[in-house]
C-alpha cells in the first residue's frame, strides 16, 4: 500500500524520463496471472425503443445512448483524470516520466472524485460515520446510470456489485495496492493508456510509434495544444492570483456545478501526481516556490470536511476562494455527502508518499 507520511514533492518528475518512460502502468504485465474479476455487475438488458420516421417507418435506438449524450453535454470536455494525464505528458514525445511513481495512485483517486462530482457516489448517510477518520468512511453508489466514460463506468459497476468500502480502500484496490488475492481483480488495468486513447478520440492527442532501440512503443503527442494551455492557465490562476476568477470554457462550462471546487481538486491531484511542476514551468523560481506553498495550504484546507476556512494565507493569494466555495456548497446543500467524498480523496492525497 501507499506509505503514510508527508507528501513527497519530486518536482520535475512529470517532465523527466528517457527511453523507458512509457504510458503503460507499472505492474500491469499481461503475463501476470490475476484472480478472477469480481462478480459481474447486473447490467440492465439493452432496451430498444422506436421513433416515427418518414413514410411511416420506425427508427430503432437504444435509450441509453440518449442518456449518455445528455450526460456528456452537462460535463466538461475532459475528466479530472484526463487533465492530470495531459499535464504530465511531454508535448512532443507523448509519454510520461518513468520516475513518476505517484501518478497511477492519484489517477484512481481522481476516478472516485469524478464519480462524486457527477452524483454517482456519496458517503453512506449514517451519523455514526463521523466517529471514523474521513478516509475510512464508507461510500456507496447512489446513481448507477452510466456516465459514457469507460473508466468511470467500469469503476461504478465494481462499486455497485461489491460490498461497501471506504474511500481509501477503493483507491488502494483500484491501484492494485492490496495483499488480498481475493480482491486483486478490482485493479483497473492500463488506466494511462486508456485515458490517452480517450484523449486521442477527443482530438487532444494523436498516436505515433517511437522506436526505443529494442522495441517500438505507441506514444501520444499533443495534437491540440489549446486544451493543455487552458489547464496551465487555470492552475496558475489559482496558485498565483490574489483574486481567482475562472473564465468559462468548454473545459469548465459557466453553468456547471462546483467549478471552483473542481478546479481545486484538479490542482491538488496534480500536486499529488507529481505533474504540477509542468504547469508552473514558465514561472520564475520564487513564483514557483510561492505557488507550491499555496497548493500546500489548499490541500490542507480542502482535505477536511467541512472545508477549512480560507483566508488567503500570508501571501493573500486566492483570498476570495473561501467565499466562492462557501457559496457553491450552500447552493448544493443536498450534495454535501458527495463533497465529503471529494474531501476524503484529497485527504488520501495528503498521505501519498510513494508507490513502489
Amino acid at each position: 500500500m501507499a506509505s503514510v507520511g508527508g507528501l513527497t514533492r519530486r518536482r520535475g518528475a512529470g517532465g523527466g524520463g528517457g527511453a523507458s518512460a512509457t504510458i503503460a502502468e507499472d505492474g500491469e504485465d499481461a503475463s501476470r496471472v490475476s484472480s478472477p474479476a469480481p462478480k459481474a455487475y447486473n447490467d440492465r438488458a439493452p432496451e430498444t425503443s422506436y421513433t416515427g420516421g418518414e413514410n411511416g417507418h420506425k427508427i430503432a435506438f437504444d435509450p441509453r445512448d440518449i442518456s449518455e449524450s445528455e450526460e456528456r453535454s452537462k460535463q466538461p470536455k475532459l475528466t479530472l483524470m484526463e487533465e492530470i494525464l495531459l499535464m504530465g505528458l511531454k508535448d512532443k514525445q507523448g509519454y510520461l516520466s518513468f520516475w513518476n511513481d505517484n501518478i497511477s495512485y492519484a489517477l484512481r483517486g481522481c476516478i472516485v472524485i469524478e464519480l462524486a462530482f457527477r452524483g454517482r457516489v456519496s458517503m453512506q448517510k449514517d451519523s455514526s460515520r463521523r466517529r471514523f477518520p474521513l478516509t475510512d468512511r464508507v461510500i456507496e453508489v447512489i446513481d448507477d446510470n452510466l456516465t459514457g466514460e469507460v473508466l468511470l463506468d467500469e469503476a461504478l459497476k465494481m462499486m455497485k456489485s461489491s460490498e461497501k468500502m471506504s474511500v481509501s480502500s477503493w483507491i488502494d484496490l483500484m491501484s492494485g495496492e492490496t495483499w488480498n488475492l481475493m480482491k486483486i481483480g478490482y485493479q483497473l488495468k492500463q488506466v494511462r493508456e486508456r485515458l490517452a486513447k480517450g484523449l486521442v478520440d477527443k482530438g487532444i492527442l494523436r498516436t505515433e510509434k517511437r522506436n526505443f532501440l529494442l522495441f517500438d512503443m505507441a506514444t501520444h503527442p499533443v495534437a491540440d495544444g489549446g486544451a493543455k494551455d487552458e489547464i496551465r492557465r487555470r492552475v496558475r490562476n489559482v496558485l498565483t492570483n490574489r483574486t481567482v476568477v475562472l473564465p468559462p470554457s468548454q473545459f469548465l462550462p459557466e453553468d456547471m456545478e462546483f467549478r471552483y471546487i473542481r478546479t481545486i481538486a484538479m490542482v491538488c491531484a496534480a500536486y499529488a501526481a507529481n505533474v504540477l511542476e509542468n504547469a508552473l514551468a514558465t514561472l520564475g523560481h520564487e513564483a514557483r516556490e510561492r505557488a507550491f506553498a499555496q497548493v500546500d495550504e489548499l490541500l490542507a484546507e480542502y482535505s477536511q470536511w467541512p472545508f477549512g476556512k480560507r483566508t488567503g494565507g500570508a501571501q493573500g493569494i486566492g483570498a476570495n476562494l473561501g467565499q466562492v466555495i462557501t457559496d457553491e456548497v450552500n447552493k448544493n446543500k443536498d450534495r454535501e455527502l458527495q463533497l465529503e467524498v471529494v474531501a476524503a480523496c484529497l485527504s488520501v492525497f495528503t498521505r501519498l508518499d510513494s508507490l513502489l
